[in-house]
Order: C-alpha cells, then sequence, then structure tokens
C-alpha cells in the first residue's frame, strides 16, 4: 500500500488526519472520531518505505538522528499534508495532518469577529494559543489570507512544516519551511526582518530567541502573528516572561506591554447535536488598563479584564461557553468540563 493511495482516501472521507501504526490498519480522524479503514494491518517495513519515499536525504538524516521529523508531504491529486514521524517501541510510525485546500471563511470557523480587527492591525503583537491541534495554525493562514485579500504589502511566514499555500492576491506572501528554507525559527526571524516585511507571521514561538526576536519585530513597526502553546489568554504573559532569566524578565514585560494587540485563546469542544467539533475562544486585547498590568507583573488582574471587556472585544472562555450551550451548540456537561469556573458557570446556566 501507498501513502499516496492512503491520503487520497483521506481526502475523499473528508478526514483531518491519518494515523498510521504498526499493526493495525490505517486510521482516519472522521468528525472528531478515529475510525479503523477496511486496509490490512500495516508493517514495519511498509511503514519506513513511506518515510523513505515521502523525504529527501537530509530529513531521513535528522530523523535518524532526532528520532523524530515533520515535514511536507505533496501529491497533486492529495494537496499538500504534514507527516508527523515519530517511534512507538522502537520503531517508526505516522501522524498525518491533512491541510485544507482553501481558507474557510470566519463564520465557518466559528471565529469571533475581533480577528478580522486584529489582522488588520499595522504593527505589534497578535497571539493565537490554546493546545495541540485546536486549529490555532488554521486561524493563522485565516488571518494571512484577510490580509492577502485586502492589503498591498509583504508577508512572511515560518512555518514547521507549510500546511497551506497562498496564491498571490494584493500581498506578496514569502513562505518559509523549517529543514527546507531556513534552518531554525530564532535564525530565520532574524533574517526576515532584513526582507522588507510588513507582516511577520511565526508558526510557534518555541523559544527565548525566537520569543524576544518577535517582540523586537513587533516593537519596530512590523506586525507579528505567532502562535504558543498554552491553556488560556492569561498564561500566555506568564509563558513568555517566564522563558527569560529573572534578570531580564522586567524588559520582556516592558516589550510585551508596548506591543500587545490582543491573544486569542483556542479550544475544540464536541458538538452536542451532530459528530464534529465546534470552536470555543476566549479573546484578551492589549488595551491600556491590560498593558499596565502586564508592565505592573499583576497578570492575575487580566481576567477582570477580560470579564468586563466586552465592549473591547474580550470575552472569557466561560462566556463563550454558555452562550455555545445556551445556543444548543454543546452539551451542559461539556461546558463544565472545559469550564475555568464550573460553579460560576453552573449558576449562568441556571442548573
Amino acid at each position: 500500500m501507498k501513502l499516496r493511495t492512503i491520503l487520497l482516501g483521506a481526502r475523499e472521507h473528508n478526514a483531518s488526519d491519518v494515523h498510521i501504526l504498526v499493526g493495525f490498519p490505517p486510521m482516519f480522524r472522521i468528525g472528531g472520531d478515529i475510525v479503523a479503514t477496511k486496509g490490512g494491518p500495516m508493517s514495519t517495513e511498509l511503514i519506513d518505505a513511506m518515510i523513505r519515499d515521502s523525504l529527501v536525504d537530509e530529513q531521513i538524516a535528522r530523523l535518524n538522528a532526532a528520532w523524530q521529523l515533520c515535514a511536507s508531504v505533496i501529491y497533486p491529486e492529495v494537496g499538500r499534508s504534514r507527516m508527523t514521524v515519530y517511534k512507538r517501541n522502537g520503531v517508526f510510525e505516522l501522524a498525518i495532518r491533512m491541510s485544507e485546500p482553501v481558507v474557510r471563511t470566519r463564520q465557518q470557523l466559528g471565529l469571533p469577529t475581533i480577528v478580522d480587527d486584529l489582522a488588520r492591525k499595522t504593527q505589534g503583537l497578535v497571539i493565537l494559543t490554546g493546545p495541540t491541534g485546536v486549529g490555532k495554525t488554521t486561524t493563522l493562514h485565516y488571518m494571512l489570507d484577510l490580509i492577502n485579500a485586502e492589503r498591498p504589502c509583504k508577508v512572511i511566514t515560518i512555518e514547521d512544516p507549510i500546511e497551506y499555500v497562498h496564491s498571490f492576491k494584493r500581498a506578496i506572501v514569502v513562505q518559509q519551511e523549517l529543514l527546507a528554507d531556513v534552518l531554525d525559527y530564532s535564525s530565520a526571524l532574524r533574517h526576515v526582518l532584513r526582507q522588507d516585511p510588513d507582516v511577520v507571521a511565526v508558526g510557534e514561538m518555541r523559544d527565548q530567541d525566537t520569543i524576544y526576536t518577535a517582540l523586537m519585530a513587533a516593537e519596530t513597526g512590523h506586525l507579528v502573528i505567532a502562535t504558543l502553546h498554552t491553556p488560556g489568554a492569561v498564561d500566555v504573559v506568564q509563558r513568555m516572561v517566564s522563558a527569560f532569566p529573572d534578570g531580564q524578565q522586567h524588559e520582556i514585560r516592558y516589550m510585551l506591554a508596548n506591543t500587545l494587540q490582543g491573544v486569542v485563546a483556542q479550544q475544540l469542544l464536541p458538538r452536542a447535536t451532530s459528530k464534529g467539533v465546534v470552536l470555543a475562544a476566549e479573546v484578551l486585547m492589549g488595551i491600556q488598563s491590560v498593558r499596565h498590568h502586564i508592565r505592573d507583573n499583576a497578570a492575575h488582574q487580566l481576567y477582570s479584564e477580560m470579564q468586563s471587556g466586552k465592549r473591547h472585544g474580550m470575552m472569557t472562555l466561560d462566556h463563550t461557553l454558555i452562550e455555545l450551550y445556551q445556543a444548543g451548540e454543546i452539551t451542559y456537561d461539556t461546558a463544565m468540563t472545559y469550564a475555568r469556573h464550573p460553579e460560576n458557570l453552573k449558576k449562568k446556566a441556571g442548573a
């Protein structure tokens, strides 16, 4: 069995992900659920052959050294997908995310309207956060597509790997892929700033150097859109500041306070009415009072700002959960499971 055949089947069944494990048939994630295909069990030899056919020599060398790798896989009849290679019980297996062929609309994605306002900023830092697999990259590309459609500018992205290719509309879009075009995020980001960008998109702020360079780029008049892994919007401040030693944290708080335009934190929840998922977002906007709390190392005040900042486009996750529950999009149990403050949500739900 060829990887191309498996991915073609995944595309035909609208699968979001493909899992190829030794001893099991290929698995598809469809509507949030893992479904086994009718194919035979995969062998180590077959998976190794798929890996060799999909990677170039340099990538294979890196995989053998690190035992894990992410890379783009492109077939004309399938499109682009992101293949993650990892080891289980000493052998390689695959997890593959199927890239969407077109960027969905904000309404289709379920994003709040404030995301459009953030995409239209001309400078500063916008952060998309949440756990792995909640659609941060999808939101990032939605924002880039909006910029591309509306603004004659230069956009440069650094991605690992590239999941959606942007055609030129009104903007020049230069997309660079880790290990194919650049070696790492931090050095790539420093070089990007010499390429006359207006907008810089960073696939993930993974380390101290990348965070610092992103903040510096936002300070010098660029719009920087980056993703981060944190549970919620408020956690972003602590995550970024704590990446630095004590003697530098004061500087980082000031840089963040001066540049932050907004944080969008995402969760994907099971729908109540059908198979599939619905997006729940919380939003923290970089208004003056929020910037003040960040400078004063008072991140604990930011949740209250989100609670009272509806007129600025802010919302807490609990606020979004109660709206989704009242609209019949999610069940009461789902709302309670994901709530930050379950007791308060229970009162609002009238339970």
